[in-house]
């Protein structure tokens, strides 16, 4: 893939990392984690808490192998396998994208919907039309600058979870004693979680930004670290959320189903303003998650065809790289519109994350060690044995949850 050839090697900055950190807690997250807490109240806190370290390894990984090869990895895959992985790749990565960013732009009309009384399919649309002009007409870096605050609006969820007035006794037995179940609720809770948090987007777009900074390579613990800082941020607020709606929604046996739902668990900091408390926050997550799901989607179609591609750019150069931006958009706004109730859908996206994430965590930690792609700068070896615990983690998962759905389908 073809990049500006102006782009000067920058010191370590943060921004990168946090943006992408902050995208993990988008609607599908905040969704998933109030369905969980609705159905196994504390049951899956302990996964909460283990899915940090996780996502920190993950995005280190990511991290080193954008910073050191200056390619996302779809053009690492590419490079180094041939077309036939990078296209499974590209086919594993742009299914789930798809799947969450129409979840997402749903996810942002449900916020909506809360805060005007007016369906949600109704904001569909006109908030992805919002979304791809702002990416097509303006400056990424610019718009970088202001995402990456936008961690500062979990902090709702966090006040939510204290407010709440949990059994802290019970809430931190949860966190720190696995309870390991394999009750249909908990395995598909399990792989949501997993797959809602362990998603692709984030670490391939940590792969792409750090390939455009091109930070200096003595400054890779610097780049570390900004992705650390961004998971960090982003991921102790799950389990944050997930206590907040375990102590109000799970303790009284509400399923979640509908944005309205979800809201209640924010009844404890707002009383009945909860509604409108929730919609700023689950608003405030699908502005920043859908500018980087598209941005990832249509870099890596753009490195599978050779084609250029920068957000940086203007669409006259990059006419293909913004093309398929559009068309990306433009399906997930139809999916959006279809009448597929939000929750579910974020919900089933979470499902989608976590059968597909395995076949992009193997491809990325081969590239993490390979010194063709990356030189005498390979990941470590705890890091890549890090790296090899979460993907055997996420893959028993995913098997434990498909096995149950086919005997129970069989039955």
């Amino acid at each position: 893939m073809r990049r500006r050839p102006s782009r000067k090697i920058q010191p370590p900055a943060f921004g990168a990392g946090i943006v992408a950190g902050a995208s993990d807690n988008d609607p599908t997250t905040v969704a998933t984690l109030a369905v969980i807490g609705s159905t196994t109240i504390y049951g899956l806190a302990w996964l909460a808490l283990l899915i940090v370290p996780m996502l920190a390894i993950v995005q280190a990984v990511a991290a080193d192998i954008g910073a050191v090869s200056r390619r996302g990895l779809e053009e690492c895959v590419r490079v180094r396998y041939g077309t036939f992985w990078a296209t499974l790749a590209l086919a594993a990565i742009l299914a789930v994208n798809v799947l969450t960013l129409a979840a997402d732009l749903e996810g942002g009309g449900a916020a909506l919907q809360l805060l005007t009384h007016a369906d949600y399919r109704w904001f569909v649309v006109p908030l992805g039309g919002a979304t791809l002009a702002l990416l097509v007409l303006g400056n990424y870096r610019g718009i970088e600058r202001v995402l990456r605050y936008a961690a500062l609006l979990f902090l709702t969820y966090v006040a939510a979870a204290f407010l709440a007035k949990p059994d802290w006794t019970a809430v931190l037995r949860d966190s720190f004693v696995p309870h390991l179940s394999f009750a249909p609720d908990y395995v598909a809770g399990a792989l949501a979680l997993l797959g809602t948090t362990l998603t692709a987007y984030a670490y391939v777009w940590e792969t792409i930004e750090e390939a455009e900074e091109r930070p200096r390579l003595s400054g890779l613990r610097a780049v570390q670290l900004d992705a650390v800082l961004g998971i960090a941020i982003a991921g102790l607020t799950f389990w944050f959320i997930l206590v907040a709606t375990g102590a109000t929604l799970g303790i009284h046996h509400h399923r979640v189903e509908t944005a309205e739902d979800a809201a209640r668990a924010l009844v404890p900091v707002a009383g009945r303003f909860a509604g409108v408390v929730f919609a700023i926050g689950l608003l405030g997550s699908a502005l920043v998650a859908i500018p980087v799901i598209a941005g990832t989607s249509a870099y890596v179609v753009a490195e599978l065809f050779h084609w250029r591609a920068s957000l940086d750019d203007r669409f006259r150069r990059d006419k293909a790289f913004y093309a398929t931006l559009g068309a990306v958009v433009g399906v997930a706004a139809l999916l959006g519109v279809a009448g597929v109730p939000p929750i579910a859908l974020l919900f089933l996206s979470s499902i989608a994350g976590g059968v597909a994430t395995p076949l992009t965590l193997v491809l990325m930690l081969l590239i993490g060690r390979d010194r063709k792609i990356m030189g005498t700068r390979t990941i470590s070896l705890p890091l890549a044995a890090g790296g090899w615990a979460v993907t055997a983690i996420v893959s028993g998962a995913t098997l434990i949850y498909l096995w149950q759905s086919i005997r129970g389908s069989g039955n």
